[in-house]
């Protein structure tokens, strides 16, 4: 096995903990499928221990009044997490088999530094202000506006984007005051694990505060949406996961918002540049798994056979491989299970009558791995289960369409509307299409939104509520409004 590192330990109410049951699970790099380390593996009573110290916490420390407090430690655990950088760009390397290239970026650099942005943000946020007076049976009366933070908050990650995602949840939850309790996925848990170790070694966050369960099974995940101490639950996932957390959420009335699926449309319109098509082979970026990546191109009939050319010979030339390597932008998919699915689907496709054009197979060169190659389909029916259903892999689905009306039918035909994308040479036009587009965030001309200002979320089965900017601040709090006699 090789050399551990990350951590092995899960954070329950301030400690560094073995499981309860003294299991424990392997950590499985998806590039190589060798065995990288293990994991405490959390139990139903090491949640139940974690939720009552979030409870505690948030009941009885001062962390949920004292905003000082909590803006110097966020910046401890911002400098901390600098001092840290390298050994979390190793982890999310290794183990979520993150393309190196995207660690300086989003999936390392860029969430460690936006902690900052949530220190700051609670620094100098409002949490009371006068409202205007108002008359109520003939006495003037006096109101004030009152933030409070939502109280104990379960937060359910995924696998794909696992430290951004954990520092996105936790980030805003503590700047508001909240308590967490972090379930991270199986398959990355040293991206959550390491986060633990830095909170419990190197700042104040007082204990309960922050507590971070990993865990093999999924079923903890739905303690924090069913146990009516937690007030809050957010999470990212499929949608049919999310499904299943609102469903479970329901039943305490607590607060649920969740970032899902996409099948996100790139409109072309009929005035783009060439290299606009070229870009479709982006779709493959991290092998597919980014819910906000345009898997739909949509085409112009009368640039469709240009389009073709230009896309094949981008899929047929794409690197992709060894996520080590700095040139390359798709790595494997997160596991064997993972790598299966996307090829049922590939098939499914087939199946369907879209004509496999490039790719379509495990790639023969890389025998170690859970790789899928770059995959290309065009003449897709818009309603055919690969331009439907997320198949969260390497895959891009190549449709027709007639004039902008058809354009903007197609890619509203969908059940999600995460995000999306429109090219033309004309700015106005560009933005006539996209405002038409039932989506949470639009790329224009190859500009990107993409920051943490920005609130990101979707429409329709995409999600509930918007993650990041004073948005997704406000999530983690709830509003009271308090009325008084005015004073004469």
């Amino acid at each position: 096995m090789a050399e551990q590192f990350g951590e092995s330990r899960n954070l329950i109410d301030g400690r560094l903990v073995a499981s309860t049951s003294g299991a424990s699970f392997e950590n499985v790099n998806p590039a190589t499928e060798a065995v990288i380390g293990v994991t405490a593996d959390g139990t139903q009573d090491d949640m139940e221990a974690a939720i009552a110290a979030a409870r505690r916490a948030f009941d009885e420390e001062r962390w949920a009044n004292d905003p000082a407090l909590r803006v110097r430690c966020i910046r401890q655990l911002h400098a901390a997490l600098v001092e840290a950088r390298e050994e979390l760009r190793k982890v999310v390397v290794a183990e979520a088999g993150s393309p190196v290239l995207l660690s300086y970026g989003v999936q390392c650099n860029s969430c460690i530094d936006d902690m900052l942005y949530w220190a700051d943000l609670a620094e100098r946020y409002g949490y009371e202000a006068p409202m205007s007076d108002i008359p109520f049976m003939g006495q003037p009366q006096r109101r004030i506006l009152r933030r409070e933070p939502v109280g104990v908050v379960g937060a359910i990650t995924p696998w794909n984007f696992p430290l951004y995602l954990n520092l996105t949840k936790l980030g805003p939850a503590l700047a508001a005051g909240c308590t967490v309790v972090l379930k991270p996925a199986p398959d990355t848990p040293w991206s959550a694990t390491v986060v633990g170790r830095l909170i419990a070694e190197k700042t104040e966050i007082p204990a309960g505060v922050v507590n971070i369960v990993a865990s093999s099974d999924h079923a903890l995940g739905e303690m924090l949406a069913a146990d009516p101490r937690v007030d809050g639950v957010t999470f990212t996932g499929s949608t049919a996961t999310g499904r299943r957390v609102m469903e479970v959420g329901s039943r305490t009335v607590k607060k649920v918002f969740l970032e899902l699926g996409g099948k996100s449309a790139n409109v072309i319109l009929d005035d783009a540049d060439a290299g606009a098509f070229g870009a479709g082979i982006l779709t493959c970026t991290h092998g597919g798994q980014g819910c906000a990546l345009t898997t739909r191109m949509l085409v112009p009939r009368s640039r469709y056979a240009e389009a073709l050319g230009i896309l094949e010979a981008a899929f047929r030339g794409a690197r992709y491989g060894d996520p080590t390597d700095p040139s390359v932008l798709q790595g494997p998919q997160i596991s064997k299970r993972q790598q299966d699915r996307v090829l049922a689907y590939i098939e499914k496709g087939k199946q369907e009558g879209a004509r496999l054009v490039v790719g379509g197979g495990r790639p023969a060169h890389l025998p170690k791995g859970f790789y899928v190659e770059p995959t290309l389909f065009a003449d897709v029916d818009p309603n055919a289960t690969i331009a439907q259903e997320e198949i969260f892999g390497p895959v891009l689905c190549v449709i027709p369409y007639g004039d902008d009306d058809d354009a903007v039918r197609i890619a509203n035909n969908s059940i999600y509307g995460l995000s999306g994308a429109v090219v033309s040479k004309s700015e106005e036009r560009a933005l006539a299409v996209a405002r038409r587009i039932r989506t949470g965030t639009l790329a224009i001309n190859g500009a990107m939104w993409f920051h943490v200002d920005t609130p990101f979320g979707g429409y329709k089965q995409s999600g509930v509520g918007r993650e990041n900017g004073l948005a997704g601040f406000e999530e983690y709090l709830e509003t009271k409004v308090m009325a008084l006699p005015k004073k004469s």
